[in-house]
């Protein structure tokens, strides 16, 4: 495809990708409201800084039809780039770690070419900067290489700040609180300047998995992919953020668990910190119901074999009985 070819594919896929739906959840304290990042076309929230991110690239000509795309990534964007960079006759090389989850690997390993995967640990337990250092090697390697770096990109601010944030905005007449899970910081810089343009009172909660680095905590090892990371990201100099919650992963699976249970909502480890920070945000709350809103950034079908899986958390979460993480 050329320049122009590849841009009208681009727009195709992007007027072919309806709003997603919000739904309200019971819930005892507050008037809570789901939106479902998942009914997006790959699954993910991550189709929104994917499609948005090739978008601008290919408008530079950063990226022709004859580019390689090379990122770190162990979950949702890789799965959006490969999905997009498929359709686009575009070559995509993910970058992997060992805490993908199976399902995730095996899709990428069907639709990509070549899938790079390092073992080794960075110096905080992760393996975020060894991905980092191989996808500059993989720069250095190839011609004419394109490396989204979703880390600093801030085309990704963007994407959901007119995207995920003007769905938003015209859904409802006011939110109280919006919940957003952390990791490159794209999502939540893009939906609370969007937000707080429109609601001035808003407050936005960024949600952090335990043992992440970005609010300043000690980075150490941590099982479950989706939210966290090892640095800061540049993205987040951009979000206006008035409040952070941080969650074990023990509180991730049993907010999972509940969501499925409570609400038939199957969602990702993401949406089930998110979920748990909800809960203890408002444990104590009194008075008139705030309009809460929070992602769910995706399925749970890539968690099958983790957080669903009561043998796997038994192992993971060992001093802790699997009962008293899986409710039953």
């Amino acid at each position: 495809m050329s320049g122009p070819d590849l841009l009208r594919r681009l727009e195709a896929i992007r007027r072919s990708m309806p709003e997603t739906p919000v739904v309200k959840l019971a819930d005892d304290t507050v008037d809570l409201h789901a939106k479902l990042e998942f009914s997006n076309p790959n699954g993910s929230s991550k189709d929104r800084s994917a499609l948005w991110i090739l978008k601008r690239a290919v408008e530079r000509g950063d990226v022709t039809e004859g580019s390689t795309i090379v990122e770190s990534s162990s979950g949702n964007f890789a799965i959006s780039l490969a999905s997009f960079c498929r359709s686009l006759g575009v070559d995509f090389i993910p970058v992997l770690d060992p805490n993908v989850n199976a399902s995730t690997e095996a899709y990428l390993r069907q639709v990509c070419r070549r899938v790079e995967k390092v073992t080794e640990r960075d110096a905080s337990g992760g393996f975020l900067s060894t991905r980092l250092a191989r996808v500059q090697q993989l720069r250095g390697e190839l011609p004419d290489v394109y490396w989204p770096n979703q880390y600093a990109n801030t085309d990704a601010v963007l994407a959901h700040y007119r995207l995920t944030g003007g769905e938003i905005c015209r859904a409802f007449r006011s939110v109280d609180h919006v919940f957003v899970g952390t990791s490159t910081g794209g999502t939540i810089a893009g939906l609370s300047r969007r937000v707080k343009e429109t609601w001035p009172h808003v407050r936005v909660v960024g949600v952090d998995a335990e043992g992440s680095a970005i609010f300043g905590g000690a980075p150490r090892t941590r099982h479950i992919p989706g939210l966290g990371s090892s640095i800061t990201p540049p993205l987040f100099d951009h979000a206006l953020i008035d409040d952070v919650v941080i969650v074990p992963e023990r509180d991730t699976v049993r907010g999972c668990h509940e969501l499925l249970r409570r609400h038939g909502l199957y969602a990702g480890g993401s949406t089930g910190t998110v979920y748990a920070a909800i809960n203890r945000y408002f444990a104590d709350h009194t008075g008139p119901r705030p309009t809460v809103l929070f992602l769910c950034a995706d399925r749970g079908t890539g968690y099958a074999d983790t957080i669903y899986n009561p043998r796997w958390v038994a192992e993971v979460f060992a001093e802790q009985p699997a009962a008293d993480m899986v409710p039953a």
